[in-house]
């Protein structure tokens, strides 16, 4: 059996696509025979070959840590567009979001954090300044009251719909980058909470959410002090808050 066919057999949907990226992965037919076995296991293709696309840049990708989403995008489109001095990315993962705007802002600092040591060993192989701990706990203390821009990807599934999640994520992923709480909002309230005492006035903060918890998103930016707005694209659905000057 082919490899197209065997990933076809697994249920891989561009099977055609994949069979070629794992062969460039692969440095031997065995360890392609290898690669090949890991993907039709259930394995995500990005944990495979140790990469993910991301904005058009190749993101170094471990196992177990968070595969960035393309509607992600929107957020890093949106801070690009700030032109920020300091910006940090918060519950990093694989550092992804910091990556692509430490290329697209040559001259501004990026600072990244996560709670996950795996996902912070992930995140420094993308870029620098990668810091481990609980949101802004993980931070320099030099920067309260001085970042520009907090680009936050929280985990925002709630924690009775990961079982329906698709198997690559539930049972690849690390649960703590997926699982918000008991309306998938606890981590990003905590994040706009904290949010306000490290942006400079006039700073922003923003973050990736569903159009079902828009509303409850909004409320949890508005309730920190911030004038927030929604911005949507697609598929996604973001919260953008700005602190008074």
């Amino acid at each position: 059996m082919s490899i197209v066919d065997q990933l076809r057999a697994a249920g891989c949907v561009f099977a055609e696509e994949e069979a070629t990226l794992l062969e460039e992965a692969a440095t031997s037919p065995q360890h392609l025979d290898e690669l090949v076995a890991q993907r039709t296991s259930g394995l995500p293709l990005e944990h495979v070959v140790g990469w993910a696309e991301f904005c058009g840049q190749r993101i170094t990708i471990t196992n177990g840590v968070f595969v960035p989403r393309h509607r992600t995008e929107l957020l890093v489109d949106l801070a690009t567009e700030l032109k920020p001095a300091v910006v940090v990315d918060m519950c990093c993962g694989s550092g992804a979001v910091g990556a692509v705007l430490h290329h697209r802002l040559p001259n501004a600092t990026v600072y990244a954090a996560d709670i996950d040591p795996v996902a912070v060993a992930c995140a420094r192989k993308n870029l620098t300044n990668v810091y481990e701990g609980d949101l802004f706990d993980a931070l320099p203390t030099h920067l309260r009251g001085h970042i520009d821009v907090v680009v936050a990807n929280v985990p925002y599934v709630p924690t009775g719909d990961i079982e329906f999640m698709p198997s690559e994520a539930r049972d690849h992923e690390a649960r703590i980058a997926l699982d918000g709480g008991a309306d998938g909002l606890e981590v990003m309230r905590r994040v706009a909470a904290q949010a306000a005492s490290w942006l400079r006035p006039g700073g922003v903060l923003m973050s990736e959410t569903s159009s079902r918890q828009a509303p409850e998103a909004l409320h949890a930016f508005t309730t920190a002090g911030f004038a927030t707005e929604l911005v949507t694209s697609e598929d996604t659905t973001a919260v953008v808050g700005t602190l008074p000057a």
